[in-house]
């Protein structure tokens, strides 16, 4: 499972597909879904997606952190 200090990648198997999640951590108790996709065929399609989406997510937060 991908992970950063704010952002998780999350699978969740619906029978036959998989569904990715990017979770991103509100507080210590909340947790909230920033971006789904579902309709995976399998689990390594669902991370792949998942891993690509947290690197968009970690880049975008690194040039909102930017103090120039």
């Amino acid at each position: 499972m991908a992970t950063n200090k704010k952002y998780t990648v999350l699978l969740v198997e619906d029978g036959t597909t998989w569904t990715a999640q990017i979770a991103r951590r509100a507080s210590a108790r909340k947790t909230i879904i920033s971006k789904s996709q579902d309709g995976f065929a399998s689990q390594e399609e669902a991370q792949a997606w998942g891993d690509e989406q947290l690197v968009e997510f970690a880049k975008i937060a690194q040039a909102k952190n930017k103090r120039g």
